[in-house]
C-alpha cells in the first residue's frame, strides 16, 4: 500500500493565498465596472452621432409646420418630440430675453439693440441629453446694448 502524502499549509500561506483570491475578485469586479462604464460611453457617443442626424430632420419637420399649420404635421411633431425624450433628449430652455451661455449657446451674430449679453433671437433651437451634455447648442443673436 502507497502512503498518501499530506501537506501542511501554514496560516502564513493561507493567508497569502486568500489575499491574492480577495486581490483578484476585487479586480475582476473593478474590470467588470471599466467595462459596464465603457460601454455606456459608447452608447452615448452613438447616441449623440444619431441624435444629431435626427434633430435635422426634426428642424425640417417644424419649419414646414409653422408655414402649413398641418394637423398630421403637428403629430408628427409631438411623437417625435415624445421620442426623443424617451431618449433623454431635451430642447434647451432658453429664449430671446434670456442671458447668453456660452454652455448651451452658440452666437452667430451680435446685434446693438437691447440688454448686453441678452439673448435677441434664437436662430436654431439647441438639444442636450437631460442628464448633462449638450448634443447641439443654440445658434443666437446676442445683443451688444445701444
Amino acid at each position: 500500500m502507497k502512503k498518501k502524502k499530506t501537506t501542511k499549509i501554514s496560516e502564513k500561506e493561507l493567508e497569502k493565498v486568500k489575499n491574492q483570491l480577495m486581490r483578484a475578485l476585487a479586480d475582476y469586479d473593478n474590470l467588470r465596472k471599466r467595462i459596464e462604464r465603457e460601454r455606456e460611453g459608447f452608447e452615448k457617443i452613438a447616441s449623440v452621432k444619431f441624435a444629431v442626424k435626427m434633430l435635422t430632420i426634426f428642424d425640417m419637420i417644424e419649419e414646414a409646420q409653422r408655414h402649413l399649420k398641418d394637423s398630421g404635421i403637428a403629430l408628427t411633431l409631438e411623437e417625435f418630440k415624445k421620442i426623443l425624450g424617451e431618449e433623454g433628449i431635451e430642447k434647451i430652455k432658453a429664449g430671446e430675453g434670456d442671458k447668453f451661455d456660452e454652455e448651451f449657446c452658440e452666437a452667430v451674430e451680435v446685434v446693438k439693440d437691447g440688454k448686453d449679453g441678452r439673448i435677441a433671437e434664437v436662430i436654431l433651437t439647441g438639444w442636450k441629453f437631460d442628464d448633462g451634455p449638450v448634443i447641439r447648442p443654440m445658434k443666437v443673436k446676442v445683443s451688444k446694448g445701444k
